[in-house]
Parts: C-alpha cells; sequence; structure tokens
C-alpha cells in the first residue's frame, strides 16, 4: 500500500447521504478519523444545497427531511436555504464530531492489496475496507447539445450556475427543461425580463392532490428497477409529475407556463424550429438535470453496458465492498437518510462477518437521542 492509510470506511460526499452514512457508522461505534473518514470536496458544510442560488428560500423547499438524530427546528422560511441547510449541516457535523476533510478530491478509487480499496485524494490516499459513495449529481450538470450552439451570441447558462432572477432583467430568456427547477426558475425570472419561453422535449406533467405514500412508493420503485438493469437513474421528481401549486397554476392562467416544444437549432440570435418558426433571445437557461458523479469510480469497472451501475439495494452488484447512497431510488433527502443506515448495516456484515452483524442489527440501530 506505500503511504496509504488504513481505514475500514472511506464515505465521499457530505451531504444528506454521506453525513446519513457517517451518523449510522458512529452509531455501531467505529470513530470518524481513526475507524472512517468522510471526505468532502466542498468548501464548507451544506452539500448541495450551499450551491443554489439565493432567491429559493427555504419556505420554497418541498420535502426536506431532517438529518438522523437532529431534526431541523425554527428555521426562517424567508431565508435562503443555502443558509438554513448549511447552517443546519455544520450544526450536525459539529454535534456529532464527524469531523469531515474538506476541501478534499477524489480523483480516483482502484483496486490495492489484501482485498482493500485504494482512495486517492488530494490529500493522499486511503486504503479501506468498505467505501460509501455519496457524491451526489450536482458536479455533473447535463448540457444538451444542439446545431449552432458555439455560435450563440448572447449567454447560456446552467441551472448549477443560475444566480437568481435579478440578473435577467429586461432580457429575452429562453428556459429549456420539464422539471421543477425549470418552472420556478421561470416563474422568478418572468417578473423581470422582457420576456420569457419554455421549451421542453416532452409535454409536461402536473400533478394535481397530495402527493402520498403509495405514490412515492410506487415512483421509487420505477427509479428502483432502472438501477436494478444496470441504467442510469432517472430522479424520483422525473416520474411524479410537477405539483400543481397555487403559485403554478397562476403562471399557467397568466402564460408563464406555456410550453413550446424542442427547438431543432440554436441561431446567433435564438432558437429555431423546423417549421420555420423562430424566437429571438438574449439568455437559454438549460434547467436540464443532471447526472450521477462518479467518474472517480471509473478504474473498478462497475458500469454496465446500459451506462449506468447496477445496485441491490445500496451495494453496487460487480463489488460487495461499495455502497451508492444518494443513488437513483435514495436521491431524495428521505431516501438517502433510509440508504445511509442501510448501506451500514451491509457493511457491518462486511466486515464482521454476517453472523455478528446479524445478532446485533437491533441493538446497533435501535433510536437515538443526539
Amino acid at each position: 500500500m506505500g503511504a496509504a492509510r488504513e481505514v475500514d470506511v472511506v464515505v465521499i460526499g457530505a451531504g444528506q447521504a454521506g453525513l446519513s452514512g457517517a451518523y449510522h457508522l458512529r452509531r455501531t461505534g467505529l470513530e470518524p478519523d481513526r475507524d472512517f473518514v468522510v471526505l468532502d470536496h466542498a468548501p464548507r458544510p451544506g452539500g448541495a444545497w450551499q450551491f443554489r442560488w439565493p432567491s429559493l428560500t427555504y419556505g420554497k423547499v418541498h420535502g426536506m427531511h431532517a438529518l438522523p438524530g437532529m431534526e431541523l427546528a425554527g428555521a426562517d422560511d424567508a431565508r435562503p436555504s443555502s443558509e438554513v441547510i448549511g447552517d443546519y449541516f455544520a450544526e450536525y457535523e459539529r454535534t456529532l464530531g464527524l469531523r469531515v476533510h474538506r476541501p478534499v478530491e477524489v480523483s480516483a478509487v482502484r483496486e490495492g492489496d489484501g482485498g482493500r480499496l485504494l482512495v486517492e485524494s488530494s490529500e493522499g490516499t486511503y486504503a479501506t475496507r468498505a467505501l460509501i459513495n455519496a457524491t451526489g449529481t450536482w458536479d455533473r450538470p447535463f448540457w444538451p447539445r444542439y446545431p449552432g450552439q458555439e455560435g450563440f451570441r448572447g449567454r447560456q447558462l446552467h441551472t448549477a450556475n443560475y444566480p437568481g432572477p435579478a440578473e435577467f432583467a429586461g432580457q429575452r430568456v429562453v428556459v429549456v427543461g420539464g422539471g421543477a427547477s425549470a418552472t420556478q426558475h421561470l416563474m422568478e425570472i418572468a417578473e423581470v425580463a422582457a420576456g420569457t419561453y419554455w421549451v421542453t422535449r416532452r409535454p409536461p406533467v402536473f400533478r394535481d392532490g397530495p402527493f402520498d405514500e403509495d405514490l412515492g412508493r410506487a415512483a421509487v420503485a420505477m427509479v428502483e428497477e432502472r438501477v436494478r438493469r444496470g441504467l442510469p437513474p432517472q430522479s424520483v421528481v422525473s416520474v411524479t409529475g410537477l405539483p400543481l401549486t397555487d403559485a403554478v397554476r397562476r403562471a399557467r392562467e397568466t402564460g408563464v407556463l406555456d410550453r413550446l416544444p424542442m427547438f431543432d437549432r440554436i441561431t446567433p440570435n435564438g432558437v429555431a424550429w423546423g417549421d420555420g418558426r423562430t424566437v429571438e433571445a438574449d439568455v437559454i437557461l438549460w434547467a436540464t438535470g443532471f447526472r450521477a458523479a462518479i467518474d472517480h469510480l471509473a478504474p473498478l469497472k462497475l458500469r454496465e453496458p446500459g451506462g449506468g451501475i447496477r445496485v441491490e439495494g445500496t451495494r453496487a452488484v460487480r463489488d460487495a465492498r461499495i455502497h451508492l447512497v444518494g443513488y437513483g431510488p435514495s436521491a431524495s433527502t428521505i431516501g438517502a437518510n433510509r440508504a445511509g443506515r442501510a448501506a451500514v448495516r451491509e457493511i457491518g456484515r462486511l466486515l464482521e462477518g454476517a453472523d455478528t452483524a446479524a445478532g446485533d442489527a437491533d441493538e446497533v440501530f435501535a433510536p437515538a437521542v443526539v
């Protein structure tokens, strides 16, 4: 191993999924910086939330579930979600003593000696018996390619670097994408822009009524089936439809959410369709989603022919030492919590033997108060 530092578990990523995994590792008696280490490339606590645009206040966040063992109470709905959740994650790390290492970039995970994995990072190499990969998607924004894109004279940006609506005052803006971020951007920008246009590949599906437990289970099952087949995961939100809130209803009534089909090419001054229709634009905002940030796992050859990593529960089918949390069906705050617990349960069996882990499971995972 050379100068590699040996630990039992490396956790890559300190968003909701990574912190959940670290919490449950502590519950089993493993100590941070002795038995496991949490590596996070972000400059401060907060996971992907710290990069969200200022106008996304906490009151606009849907379905934020608390981290295991510590509730988020008394949050100001008018405060930016990046600040609220960033402060909450920071307090969580301090309270539990998780000792997250940051900023640390992980460049590759490779096969090592003696059944260990080598995690190569900007602070050195770790030789680990198991890996919790919780790198999410924020670092891999998806930019579609269309003819003429390089010749566009205006500005192109992605949700990942969306600055809020103020910068679009007086401009003509094309928003591309059929998800919740696209509708949020449109409703904000329309209040200050000279004009907005909404373009999607497929007609949007709006969901009227509550998002109940049965609907949630069905959505998760659809995403889970994809990762079981080794296909790239879809987000849970992508199969649930867009919630038909009062704000969305108003935006539809006023024409802000009048959808256009996907254009065929980009011109120097806007976008154009095959039927001759054109729209002039100063900005194209790509609200086209993200892909799983798993390139550092490439040396292990975990991908299936379909392009994804085949996962059973949280375990990579091709390598039982590797668990992906916040991936596919667990890419939600409540899903990440559950996945962290499930991953640690299986890692316990891997580290200590199946019989011991099964016998201690009830005690190890009994509810705790932090």
